[in-house]
């Protein structure tokens, strides 16, 4: 039984419409973060180690969750962070969205991880250069410009070196903001913000992925040493 009773009286921001109870799930770093929000309100959330675990957490964490919000039946929409990231965390992501979103006919949508972090209120507004680990010394960057706590890309993502990245701080107004910081880090709780920039779009269940921003580390390591390309799969 769903003991959660959306309140919907006003909408949360004027004549944008979301669906009322939605399930957040991101895991584009090695912390996977789940809640679930009724609009703007967080109803519960939750967030666990993705990377040296024994055993897969973030789909025990997306239960604990779930149920601490009222259970399955309240659930009107699944969010999932599209990436860039960790390849593993976003598949594992990405793979228990569409699951859930499958097995509840529920919609699926999406949005850049990049965009999740910008979203966080805590920043406030002002001019920001999101940086997420890329690994091998690199690290993904987007730049969001914040007004009134909306986030709106200034331009495309892209992976530059570390030392790189730090060079943009303070260049023209805008501030880095990277995952040593305690706000700099993607959450499925700021995900309001994230709608409400116009940031998320649903997505095909069937054919969606995720942007992964690098190949797999066992990719690399294969095509290194057979000397060509791995094969693409049938179809």
């Amino acid at each position: 039984m769903c003991i959660w009773k959306p309140c919907r009286e006003t909408p949360p921001f004027g004549a944008w419409w979301w669906p009322e109870m939605w399930l957040a799930l991101d895991a584009s770093t090695y912390v996977g973060s789940v809640a679930v929000l009724d609009g703007a309100n967080v109803v519960a959330s939750g967030q666990v180690a993705m990377r040296g675990a024994t055993e897969e957490r973030l789909l025990p964490e997306v239960v604990r969750v779930v149920a601490v919000a009222g259970g399955w039946d309240c659930l009107t929409a699944v969010w999932v962070g599209g990436g860039p990231g960790s390849f593993t965390s976003l598949r594992i992501a990405a793979s228990i969205a569409k699951g859930i979103a499958t097995a509840r006919n529920l919609p699926l949508w999406s949005g850049s991880s990049l965009a999740l972090a910008a979203s966080d209120p805590a920043l406030g507004d002002g001019t920001f250069v999101i940086a997420l680990d890329a690994l091998r010394g690199e690290v993904y960057v987007q730049e969001f410009a914040r007004r009134s706590g909306a986030p709106v890309a200034v331009g495309p993502w892209r992976r530059i070196s570390a030392d790189s990245a730090k060079s943009l701080d303070g260049e023209e107004g805008v501030r880095l903001v990277s995952l040593s910081e305690p706000n700099g880090r993607p959450h499925a709780a700021h995900l309001p913000g994230l709608l409400l920039g116009g940031l998320a779009a649903r997505v095909d269940l069937a054919s969606w992925e995720p942007e992964y921003g690098r190949l797999a580390e066992a990719q690399v390591v294969w095509e290194a040493r057979h000397g060509r390309s791995l094969p693409a799969g049938p179809g």
